[in-house]
């Protein structure tokens, strides 16, 4: 079962996030992006990203090393998109955050570039998984700003690092243990700009269908401000 909205919000008239997934036997590959750029270009970024990371490691599961996969993955499609963008004007310096879960039955692992991000759930108890790479998070890190102040910090969309926007990106992949968690949830800022991770979990434990809760979400998002596009992507983490 899968749960998986995406909505263009309230103050933006195109939707630059994309979702996709593929849920298949042997593993299980699930990918939100959020575009940036003019013009359309943010839209094709996510897009890009979005389908080319599921498309690679469908392709590359059965011959690769599976640990270095969805690295490999996302580091080829930044590649991708960055020479594309060189291809035509109005593409130039379009990008995109990703958040990928990756499920095989050796393993989970999430990745992430930007500030898309992933909660995972268990026991009644939310965890962010991913850490964010923005102005934002840098100012928490070095206890500038406390996690509240955080919340509603007038610079946190700027973010440190994309797809895209270079021939080469820096990934980082967390590694968990297939039991450790129940749900998980990728999602664009637009979700955790407006919702609590506290306000996230009482949506999903209310609500046994996953896409009631992916409704449910945006529809919160939107009345708390829908300042961005809204994705969300909700899943279980067995196999």
């Amino acid at each position: 079962m899968v749960g998986l909205v995406s909505d263009v919000g309230l103050k933006r008239t195109l939707n630059e996030d994309f979702a996709s997934y593929l849920e298949k036997e042997e593993f299980k590959i699930y990918v939100v992006a959020d575009g940036m750029g003019g013009h359309n270009a943010g839209e094709v970024a996510s897009q890009m990203a979005a389908e080319r990371i599921v498309s690679y490691v469908n392709e590359k599961f059965y011959s690769s090393n599976v640990e270095n996969l969805i690295e490999e993955a996302i580091k080829k499609v930044n590649r991708d998109i960055f020479n594309f963008s060189n291809t035509n004007e109005n593409l130039n310096g379009m990008g995109t955050t990703v958040t990928v879960c990756f499920i095989t039955k050796s393993f989970i692992h999430i990745a992430n570039v930007g500030d898309s991000c992933c909660f995972a759930i268990k026991n009644n108890e939310i965890r962010k998984i991913t850490k964010d790479h923005s102005l934002v998070q840098e100012l928490v890190d070095s206890g500038s700003i406390s996690e509240k102040e955080a919340q509603n910090h007038p610079k946190k969309n700027i973010i440190t690092r994309a797809l895209g926007t270079s021939s080469t990106v820096s990934v980082d992949v967390f590694e968990l243990d297939n039991n450790e968690y129940e749900l998980y949830i990728l999602c664009s800022d637009g979700l955790t700009n407006e919702l609590t991770k506290e306000e996230i979990l009482q949506v999903v434990t209310e609500e046994q269908d996953y896409m009631k809760s992916t409704t449910k979400l945006v529809a919160l998002a939107k009345e708390t401000g829908g300042r961005d596009n809204i994705t969300v992507l909700l899943f279980g983490g067995d196999i």
